[in-house]
């Protein structure tokens, strides 16, 4: 039996305590955006930490300018010989989560994890439970496993584990940047927080589209105005906000800012090949949430919409009085959220600055915009041709005894960038989530199926890079 054999056996010996670990994590509510969460983030970081140090890690938890992030590294194999030939991985995830707003509309607490039947066999649900606790959970326990069987680790390893991802990594970034030399000598990085192409088909991510988040506030009068005495000669915000953002985008889905789609590539005849031999039924993706018609860029495939075209999307809007009851009121001041999702070719401050344009020429001359911008980040292509990203599609064939597929991600992770640009290190994307995941919603879950066979592929892409 091969050392890795040995470590998968005592993952199927031990795999209750490491679920365990995991639902341990989740009752700690590190609620990022929310500044009475604080101390939770730090738990939630401290948890992290304890669970590396315990693993033979120099493991710390480090202050930012906002949640502290986990630091850990671990030289690998006893033996110096050795270690100057096995890999060096970073491995990235997040132990912050969204709010779990509105409670009302979970059938259980969303940090009190429950455990119930599915159709794969059993699922957790909580907030985190798979986006990122139980996918970090994953690769915390892979270590474990080898640890706890060979004594340390068959690769080289450095961990960061941050607590803004969910709120746009405004600390975390200024960190990796100031800290660079402490991890660009690694050679990839590994990111646990993407999907799978359904439950028995393991994938490998290769692509992330960016993302512009904007928000625009239109101000007019001085003050909210009675609808009787102004109406039908004052500017009514609302109005003038919601004709100017209908206008962004034509009757054949496309996206109206001027340039928007400079630089944008049509996806080669090979990927759409690949992508056409997936069997992706969209009927059956959009029936799933009650949908029954695609509304999508004409003339483009539903996995090319989905993955490789940028899209335009209102988020949020609010303006005047929505409470019970009538209040005749123009209301003073509007606004809208707004989410260009990039693709690789689109510069994220060429449309941020076009969106302002755009909407400048749009208003009449007593509206007075304001923009904030939330979030910025650019569109990605992930190389497959590095022996680590082999090395992954092959240790996710041993476990599933099938391969891999390389699909591409409608998501953002802004990080990735951050890592390329500040740390010169590309991103192996390998995720065990599910399109129904509810990631960000109400009664988010993971399948325990889906986190035995990560935490299963984590530990045999240790031993395939470590040799053993």
């Amino acid at each position: 039996m091969s050392v890795t054999e040995q470590v998968l056996a005592r993952i199927d010996a031990t795999f209750e305590a490491a679920q365990a670990r995991w639902i341990d994590w989740l009752r700690i509510p590190s609620i990022s955006a929310q500044p009475k969460h604080a101390a939770d983030c730090r738990a939630a970081a401290e948890y992290a930490c304890n669970e590396l140090a315990s693993l033979g890690f120099d493991a710390s938890v480090r202050e930012t300018t906002g949640h502290p992030v986990v630091v850990a590294h671990h030289p690998g194999p006893n033996s110096s010989d050795v270690g100057g030939q096995v890999p060096h991985l970073l491995y990235y995830g997040h132990y912050d989560v969204q709010p779990a707003d509105p409670l009302e509309l979970w059938a259980s607490p969303p940090f009190e994890p429950t455990i119930v039947d599915g159709p794969y066999g059993k699922r957790v649900y909580a907030r985190g439970a798979v986006d990122d606790k139980g996918q970090v959970q994953m690769w915390l326990s892979a270590f474990r496993a080898w640890f706890e069987e060979t004594g340390t680790m068959p690769c080289r390893i450095s961990v960061l584990i941050e607590g803004e991802e969910e709120t746009g990594s405004l600390g975390f970034k200024p960190f990796v940047e100031a800290n660079r030399e402490e991890f660009n000598k690694a050679d990839m990085i590994v990111v646990s927080d993407t999907g799978m192409w359904d439950i028995d088909t393991p994938a490998l991510s290769t692509s992330l589209r960016g993302m512009v988040y904007m928000e625009v506030i239109l101000k007019a009068a001085s003050r909210d105005l009675h609808s009787g005495m102004y109406g039908g000669s004052a500017l009514n915000p609302i109005n003038a906000l919601t004709k100017a953002l209908g206008q962004l985008k034509n009757e054949e889905g496309r996206v109206m800012l001027p340039g928007y789609y400079d630089g944008v590539r049509d996806i080669s005849s090979r990927q759409a090949n690949q992508w056409a031999s997936l069997g992706f039924s969209e009927d059956k993706f959009l029936g799933d949430i009650g949908l029954s018609e695609a509304y999508g860029e004409k003339g483009r495939g539903a996995l090319e919409r989905l993955w490789a075209r940028p899209t335009c999307d209102i988020c949020g809007i609010w303006g005047g009085y929505s409470g019970p009851g009538t209040k005749t009121v123009i209301a003073s001041e509007a606004g809208a959220k707004v989410s260009f999702r990039l693709v690789p070719g689109q510069e994220p401050r060429q449309v941020a600055d076009a969106f302002k344009a755009f909407m400048q020429a749009r208003v009449p001359k007593d509206a007075k915009l304001t923009f904030i911008t939330h979030g910025e980040a650019e569109g990605l292509e992930i190389g497959t041709d590095s022996p680590i990203v082999q090395a992954a599609a092959a240790a996710l064939e041993d476990e599933y005894g099938k391969p891999a597929v390389m699909i591409g991600c409608g998501g953002s992770i802004p990080v990735v960038e951050t890592f390329q640009k500040a740390l010169g290190l590309e991103s192996l994307l390998m995720g065990f989530g599910l399109d129904d995941d509810q990631v960000h919603s109400p009664n988010e879950k993971f399948e325990v199926a889906c986190f035995r066979h990560g935490l299963r592929s984590h530990a045999r892409l240790l031993g395939r890079l470590g040799g053993q």
